[in-house]
């Protein structure tokens, strides 16, 4: 058995046993007053634990505890393990635009069907999933578990929509968020915003080195923005449409990434896994990492430390009584 940090050990270990000695030898104050001859005649003893045996029974809880904090294992070697798998965020808009009705029954409906398209084409990968409009929502932390990735996915509805999009914001996310990953994969699912909110966007992603992917949704053609009760935004007494904007594809190319205006169909979504699947796992193809192979032991002697404490603490001796008896002397 070896542990983690045994340089604690020692460095707690010490000073515990100095404050355990002084503690267990130090006498009550009642014994400073009787002699222990006198004491056994006068004292009555309870069911519990005197002083002394709780503070021993306390002292092992506190020593089986630190030797759990020293982080005891048994080392089984090291050992090879493959790559697989990437890492990746994907980012859903949800901002208003996204209840336009140029992709039936909507953007945002139609935009989870191509996500979850997404997921079955990469099934090895872990997905982190985002949603954005005017702020940035983790949904889910890095999982494999498509099923469960799935169902919230489903659980995105209407009731999530805000007004606009906030790419800045998504870009200093992303930023974040894929900093200590090995390959940087963003991938945006939006309708594309405007120009003007894609400039310091566009920078970020730049400068962080991320590989924008971005799956488009919504037509050249357009169709109007709709309010959460279904009925056309107005402005300046025009009804207010918009369009698949391709800007965002452009930064995701610049970015060593790709982009597709999603169809009906699914071969954009194949398209855009396959390219992923071909460009990073080709870079990862054959490589292996060497981890050191353990079995944790510290729950051991915490579990332990843990029984003995509260036992200290339960096991309280009932109150001292002393029956003294004074015979007067006779005159």
């Amino acid at each position: 058995m070896n542990f983690a940090h045994p340089s604690l050990f020692f460095l707690l270990l010490v000073p515990f046993i100095i404050f355990a000695y002084l503690v267990l030898t130090n006498k009550e104050g009642i014994e400073r007053v009787f002699s222990p001859e006198a004491l056994k005649r006068i004292k009555v003893e309870g069911e519990g634990l005197s002083n002394r045996g709780r503070n021993v029974v306390f002292f092992i809880a506190i020593f089986f505890m630190i030797v759990a904090m020293s982080q005891p294992y048994i080392d089984r070697g090291d050992k090879n393990i493959k790559l697989s798998g990437l890492k990746m965020a994907v980012a859903l808009d949800i901002s208003g635009s996204m209840r336009s009705k140029d992709r039936y029954p909507n953007r945002l409906e139609f935009a989870k069907v191509k996500i979850k398209e997404l997921l079955k084409q990469m099934p090895n990968n872990e997905v982190m999933l985002l949603t954005f409009a005017d702020s940035v929502f983790l949904v889910s932390p890095l999982t494999s578990d498509i099923d469960t990735l799935d169902s919230v996915i489903d659980g995105i509805g209407d009731d999530y929509i805000l007004n606009s999009s906030n790419f800045t914001a998504l870009a200093n996310v992303l930023k974040d968020k894929l900093s200590n990953m090995r390959d940087k994969i963003a991938i945006v699912v939006s309708d594309g915003g405007d120009k003007s909110e894609l400039t310091q966007f566009e920078k970020i992603i730049k400068q962080n080195g991320i590989t924008l992917y971005a799956i488009l949704i919504g037509t050249k053609a357009g169709a109007p923005v709709l309010d959460k009760k279904g009925k056309a935004v107005v402005k300046n007494d025009q009804i207010v449409t918009t369009s698949v904007n391709e800007y965002l594809g452009k930064i995701a190319k610049e970015s060593g990434g790709d982009f597709v205006i999603a169809d009906y169909d699914t071969s954009g979504i194949k398209k855009i896994a396959r390219e992923i699947e071909t460009k990073f796992h080709a870079t990862n193809s054959g490589k292996t990492v060497r981890i050191t192979d353990r079995i944790e032991l510290f729950y051991y002697p915490l579990i332990a430390g843990i029984i003995f404490l509260l036992s200290a603490f339960i096991s309280v001796p009932e109150k001292l009584e002393f029956d003294f008896k004074f015979k007067r002397g006779k005159k």
